[in-house]
């Protein structure tokens, strides 16, 4: 199950006790103290790894506790340490806090590590506490208190080109043609209920694209997938705009354009900033009736965007989108 955003609270362990101890052994009437320390309380640690793709390992947990260590004993023995929690998470991964959602920390790549919760320290134990003055200290220290917070995690997938567009605007079938994505594919609005990861090849070099779900207008109000899904664009560096240009389309191609530039606009201003390129799909059902499709590349032509026209099913153009695709690419 694709999840990518949930609450959990996080527990650290606690530190052990220290002791109070004095030796005991015969013919030795004044050992003296010998308390040990107490164990330090396991730390909580996140870890990005490319064997998470989401965070559906978390769905069920609502708060993750460490092992305190252990308490310290006679004979200047230590006690236990906890031993750490490492969690995996996947890349893309940010931490913010609960509920004010300021940003923690932040997985942008594979292989970050993070201490989550940091476990309380050790008291100390009786015989640190003596001194020519106090032969016999009966005082030992209390173990501290692990780190306890709550937060959020929030998923947003690392792909170089995100592919945005209305619902049925031909996102899947593209993804399937240009990657190794398998994505579901129907003629019924909101296929696609998570976002497809797909890896396109092309002169030998590769790279990762992201399918998201359907925008409808109001998207960054909640309507439709809403909110749910736009935040895995932010982090791409080139947005395909997948604007349909037959003739079954309800609204015009150029009207499905503003649509979706207005909605990117308002849920955050910079992604408009991001390198946008224009794919008019299902030009086969456009072959008699070219005026959404001419209008809506008379419109690209005067913005200076590029535009190319394809057809996902018959395979039309596909190589011309990847050359242009990959051109953006720098890796």
């Amino acid at each position: 199950m694709f999840i990518d955003r949930t609450r959990l609270s996080f527990q650290a362990g606690n530190g052990g006790d220290g002791c109070l101890s004095f030796r005991r052994e015969k013919f030795i009437p004044r050992g003296g103290p010998d308390g040990g320390d107490g164990g330090a309380g396991g730390d909580i640690i996140l870890v990005s790894s490319p064997m998470c793709q989401s965070l559906g390992d978390f769905k069920y947990m609502k708060l993750i506790k460490a092992e305190s260590g252990g308490a310290g004993r006679g004979k200047k023995r230590t006690g236990k340490n906890g031993p750490p929690i490492i969690l995996q998470v996947p890349a893309g991964t940010v931490v913010k806090t609960y509920p004010d959602e300021k940003l923690i920390f932040d997985f942008d790549r594979i292989g970050l590590r993070f201490v989550m919760a940091k476990g309380g320290k050790g008291g100390r134990g009786n015989i640190h506490f003596k001194s020519s003055i106090n032969q016999a200290p009966r005082h030992c220290e209390k173990g501290e208190k692990g780190e306890h917070i709550q937060v959020i995690l929030e998923l947003k997938l690392i792909a170089f080109a995100g592919l945005v567009g209305l619902p049925n605007a031909g996102k899947s079938t593209l993804i399937s043609k240009i990657s190794s994505a398998k994505p579901k594919i129907a003629d019924y609005p909101f296929t696609t209920l998570t976002p497809n990861l797909g890896v396109a090849e092309f002169a030998g070099r590769n790279l990762v694209v992201a399918d998201i779900p359907g925008i409808l207008e109001g998207a960054h109000q909640g309507e439709g997938m809403g909110l749910e899904f736009l935040r895995h664009i932010e982090r791409t560096q080139v947005l395909m705009f997948v604007i349909d240009v037959g003739p079954f389309s309800p609204e015009p191609p150029l009207k499905n354009f503003h649509v979706l530039e207005k909605e990117l606009a308002l849920y955050h201003p910079l992604l408009l900033r991001k390198k946008i390129k224009v794919v008019a799909t299902k030009i086969d059902l456009a072959a008699k009736d070219r005026t959404g499709a001419d209008g809506l590349q008379d419109y690209c032509r005067k913005r200076k965007i590029p535009y190319v026209e394809i057809s996902a099913l018959q395979g039309s153009n596909l190589l011309k989108l990847k050359k242009t695709l990959f051109a953006f690419y720098e890796p």
